[in-house]
């Protein structure tokens, strides 16, 4: 009886990893014949689990979608990413997502071990979540995201409706590869097949994804990784604006606060020089005046405009 459970969770363990198992290749896997291996699938269909099967000489099994969320089986390492996972989901961009992350995660961390929980918390002590500033825009729809990246796991192609930052709409039909999550903004990384090169689509920005069933053999990406690609796209983007500020403070103090957003240079021992370039203003604007040092704008006139501004508003709203 204990072999039978343990071989019903190998089984139930190895459904979940993929989304369509061959038959005769499942039964190797765990070491037993067909007949056996249909054995094990009714009891897990007698336990909740909806297992689909298709017959015929290239028949094989996969996990449906049922009525109710069944228990998963994770190892060790998958409970530690999911446990990580949830906390930066937490504070995720996706619309109705952090709170239910940071519910799912109490629950979760709940039932770990402790040696799991120690693993959890060093990770979680030593990770430096990428962020180049404030987030803009619109959050991501969680049903596009969910079948993003569906079709990211499974290899297969999508099709959606994508709107570009001047405004102009496009359908596309792509090889999704990764999703990458860069200045609290969801990217996707594909192979366009229509423009036959490597592109990344803000999630924000995409519409309408839906899968068309073809499978595809993955490509070679040309960066180190999706992030990499990303990074390397955003940075080849016009920045309107290049900010010019001599501050009334150390370098090292500068850097340490802004300094991921721009470039520090010292002047004197107690002044340097930070470059910056930015979409919009506002940015620069809080960057500058979180620093509680004297500051002088070199440039643009806007940025001094924009101060000006602020500086008369919030005048009023202390008089008040």
């Amino acid at each position: 009886m204990a072999n039978t459970s343990t071989r019903t969770l190998r089984l139930l363990s190895l459904l979940q990893t993929h989304r369509y198992w061959p038959g005769d290749e499942l039964a190797d896997r765990l070491g037993v014949s067909v007949r056996t291996l249909r054995r094990d699938i009714d009891r897990l269909r007698e336990l909740g689990y909806p297992v689909e099967a298709q017959r015929g000489v290239d028949g094989g099994y996969q996990l449906a979608a049922g009525a109710a969320l069944p228990p998963l089986v994770i190892d060790d390492e998958e409970a530690v990413a999911l446990a990580v996972g949830l906390q930066a989901a937490a504070e995720s961009p996706v619309e109705g997502v952090a709170e239910a992350s940071a519910r799912v995660l109490a629950k979760v961390v709940q039932v770990m071990p402790a040696r799991l929980r120690r693993r959890v918390e060093a990770l979680r002590a030593v990770t430096v979540p990428v962020d180049w500033g404030t987030r803009t825009g619109t959050g991501v729809d969680p049903d596009v995201l969910t079948v993003v990246a569906l079709a990211c796991r499974d290899g297969e192609r999508v099709r959606f409706s994508y709107t570009a930052a001047d405004g102009r709409g496009t359908d596309r039909h792509v090889e999704p590869h990764r999703l990458v999550c860069l200045n609290r903004r969801w990217y996707l990384v594909a192979y366009d097949l229509d423009r036959a090169d490597w592109r990344s689509f803000r999630l924000d920005r995409l519409t309408a994804p839906t899968g068309s069933g073809a499978r595809f053999a993955s490509r070679t990406l040309p960066a180190a990784d999706a992030a990499e690609f990303v990074r390397a796209g955003l940075n080849r983007m016009p920045r309107p604006h290049q900010v010019e500020a001599l501050i009334e403070a150390p370098a090292e103090f500068v850097r340490a606060r802004v300094g991921r957003w721009g470039t520090v240079e010292p002047v004197t021992p107690h002044r340097c020089r930070l470059r910056m370039t930015a979409d919009s203003l506002d940015w620069p604007a809080m960057a500058l005046g979180s620093l509680g040092a004297e500051f002088q704008v070199l440039a643009p006139d806007a940025l001094r405009t924009l101060l000006t501004d602020w500086s008369t508003r919030f005048a009023r709203a202390a008089a008040e």
